[in-house]
């Protein structure tokens, strides 16, 4: 279709998407950025509960528009507006030091806590007091890799559409569904409702991780609940739990730090529950 035509750096359009580094104007607009080519990729595919397009708007460097052409294709397939903008546009749009000449606008694509629940998720993690941004996207990216059905903020952490936490997700955002600002004793009294059994991940916890593992205790549905970076989580939190958990340290490092300890919990209880799974269908006779 061509290459669009180049957008003045002083047009409406470019004032808007910039006042989207800001909180309170993502959340005014209820829009956010997307950078790069993967994340938008994942965000022309995307459609919201309504069915509605996730991509509203598309900025991209004449050089990207010629190195993705597809991609400029089916964003305007989707009904986004496509502008072209020079490089020093992307670059102060951008809040990456080498900026890849895309960039997309999206509606907010968070769900509601109550179509989490009523999906009868088998596996959530549940980001509560977590404050860092790339934290916060590199544990909902390996939710979405350890195969988790849902993800919740809490009101206590960061905003989901932070720049940093939608480039750090590298597009699981738009893989899975994710709640926001709930409170974590309305998420831990949901979700037990559920059936789901609730542990917290904490250094000091007074269960061990590979004992839980041999204990055959992981099998069912399962929620994670993941603390701040710095001093985990409050006392009133992990008492909220069925049990608060810990990983252990075989070697001689001090400790993991969260997005790690989230990846090994989350996968941890991904093979144990298609473990389950497979004993189950043994005992049946069906085959999976």
């Amino acid at each position: 279709m061509g290459t669009p035509e180049l957008i003045s750096p002083r047009s409406a359009r470019v004032t808007a998407a910039r006042r989207l580094a800001k909180r309170a104007f993502r959340g005014k607009e209820r829009r956010f950025i997307a950078e790069g080519p993967q994340a938008v990729r994942e965000a022309v595919a995307h459609r919201g509960e309504d069915g509605a397009p996730t991509l509203t708007e598309l900025f991209t460097t004449v050089e990207a528009a010629e190195r993705y052409p597809e991609l400029i294709d089916a964003a305007r397939a989707t009904g986004a507006r496509v502008h072209a903008a020079p490089d020093e546009v992307l670059a102060d749009l951008s809040g990456t030091v080498t900026p890849q000449g895309l960039l997309g606008i999206c509606r907010f694509l968070d769900s509601p806590f109550e179509s989490v629940l009523r999906a009868r998720p088998r596996l959530v993690a549940v980001l509560a007091h977590v404050r860092d941004p790339g934290n916060a996207g590199t544990v909902l990216r390996c939710a979405d890799a350890a195969g988790a059905d849902a993800v919740v903020l809490t009101d206590a952490s960061v905003d989901l559409y932070n720049p940093k936490s939608v480039r750090a997700s590298a597009g699981s955002l738009f893989h899975l569904p994710v709640a926001v600002g709930v409170p974590v004793e309305q998420a831990v009294r949901g979700l037990r409702e559920a059936g789901v059994r609730i542990l917290a991940a904490d250094g000091a916890g007074d269960h061990d991780l590979d004992d839980e593992l041999d204990a055959d205790t992981m099998g069912g549905p399962t929620a994670w609940v993941f603390g701040n970076e710095a001093w985990g989580l409050p006392a009133e939190t992990r008492a909220l739990a069925d049990a608060v958990v810990r990983v252990p340290i075989h070697g001689k490092a001090e400790s993991l730090n969260l997005a790690t300890a989230a990846a090994v919990c989350l996968y941890a209880s991904a093979r144990a529950q298609r473990v389950r799974v497979r004993a189950e269908g043994v005992r049946t006779g069906r085959r999976d």
